[in-house]
């Protein structure tokens, strides 16, 4: 007997419950852009090394293309389109606007929402390679520069805007941390900010 190759699925995406079917071999960046036409999201590389296709997946960053939709059933996943507040931009969006943190924008939306979860791991005390005391117990590292680029190294600019991104990240650091992590929910027995 033939095991099934499709499922009927919930996807929770930026606040609202999608149903749709999917092939098993879905990528949930294939289901954003292809059946839900959230194209915010790009498709870079398709292999995980762009992070041009980055959301947050219950506040966690991860690269679309390797993550499968039907495994992201029952997640909350935010993507480009499901980070401001209404018509307020979030302090990411804003800080890229303001220091011209993109050229093309090809890779803003994916740097975008991996800046959002990287400073959500960074005030929940996530060392990076670049800390220099990685202890549980010591302090998070300040966000220098170097750390903020270790930090999203994940995230490839085709453009090379990365010291107007490394600029806009620090901005948005240092901006209302409540405001900063308001879309990335905490996870339990986690403080985001």
């Amino acid at each position: 007997m033939a095991l099934p190759t499709s499922s009927v699925i919930t996807l929770h995406i930026n606040g609202e419950k999608h149903t749709l079917p999917v092939d098993h071999r879905t990528t949930l960046l294939d289901a954003l852009r292809e059946r839900l036409d959230l194209t915010g999201t790009k498709k870079g590389c398709d292999q995980g090394q762009c992070g041009a296709c980055t959301v947050l997946a219950d506040g966690r960053r991860t690269v679309a293309c390797l993550q499968l939709a039907v495994a992201a059933e029952g997640r909350e996943i935010t993507t480009i389109e499901g980070v401001a507040d209404g018509g307020r931009l979030h302090p990411v969006q804003q800080a890229f606007l303001d220091l011209d943190g993109y050229q093309c924008g090809y890779c803003t939306p994916g740097q975008i929402c991996s800046a959002i979860g990287m400073l959500a791991e960074h005030a929940a005390g996530w060392p990076s390679a670049a800390s220099g005391d990685v202890r549980p117990a010591a302090a998070a590292a300040p966000l220098t520069a170097e750390e903020i680029r270790e930090r999203m190294s994940g995230n490839l600019c085709r453009c090379s805007a990365y010291t107007s991104i490394v600029e806009a990240v620090a901005r948005a650091a240092g901006a209302d941390a409540a405001t900063a992590a308001a879309v990335v929910p905490a996870q339990s027995g986690e403080a985001v900010a």
